[in-house]
């Protein structure tokens, strides 16, 4: 009969997402994990698998959490659907406003560094961007509906250009640059989709 586990699961795959959020998977070592999670080897590896597999776990559950907070930010009405979409640019930029240091986002870090070369992160990437992607669409067609975003304008392709333009947001911020910029790449985007800004 297995042994009841001691630790709570969510507590230690949160502190395992800080750590590899930190520092990335490769720089990531067995002994950090131990020491963040407060768990012996035995204990880690016997609940989650191996470093890869934990990464895994942590991967998919912060992209999770990035998709359904994005789709209950979109959740409304079709008369509100713009004003929605202002909002998410709007957050966008002010999390890049001074002051603090700005952490980018660990899907963006674990592409960056592991897409090229393991086929799970590539996998868990790809289905995360198009899920994004998808809730965008559906906002533009909703924003079409109430006549806020013209009806000529194709909704899939400028779902897609917004999600570009918000993950590239995230990279600027990343890099330190001004508000300025974020704001005019946010502002141009809206305005390119159709939608006038305030």
């Amino acid at each position: 009969m297995a042994r009841p586990r001691k630790f709570d699961e969510q507590q230690v795959l949160h502190s395992a997402t800080e750590t590899f959020w930190t520092s990335g998977f490769a720089a990531t070592s067995l002994d950090d994990l131990m020491q963040a999670t407060n768990l012996g080897k035995g204990s880690l590896y016997g609940a989650f698998g191996d470093k890869q597999a934990l990464f895994q776990r942590v991967l998919d559950g912060y992209c999770a959490n990035v998709t359904a907070r994005l789709s209950e930010h979109l959740s409304g009405p079709d008369s509100s659907a713009a004003t929605r979409l202002r909002a998410l640019f709007d957050a966008a930029v002010a999390a890049g406003a001074p002051p603090g240091p700005h952490r980018a986002c660990l899907l963006a870090k674990a592409t960056a560094e592991l897409a090229a070369t393991n086929t799970e992160v590539a996998l868990r990437a790809r289905q995360t961007f198009t899920t994004l992607a998808a809730l965008l669409q559906a906002e533009v067609t909703s924003a079409q509906a109430a006549g806020d975003i013209p009806a000529d304008r194709d909704p899939q392709r400028t779902a897609h250009h917004l999600l570009a333009v918000l993950r590239g947001i995230e990279a600027l911020t990343e890099a330190g640059m001004d508000e300025s910029v974020l704001r005019d790449a946010a502002d141009t985007a809206l305005t390119t989709a159709g939608l006038n800004t305030p």
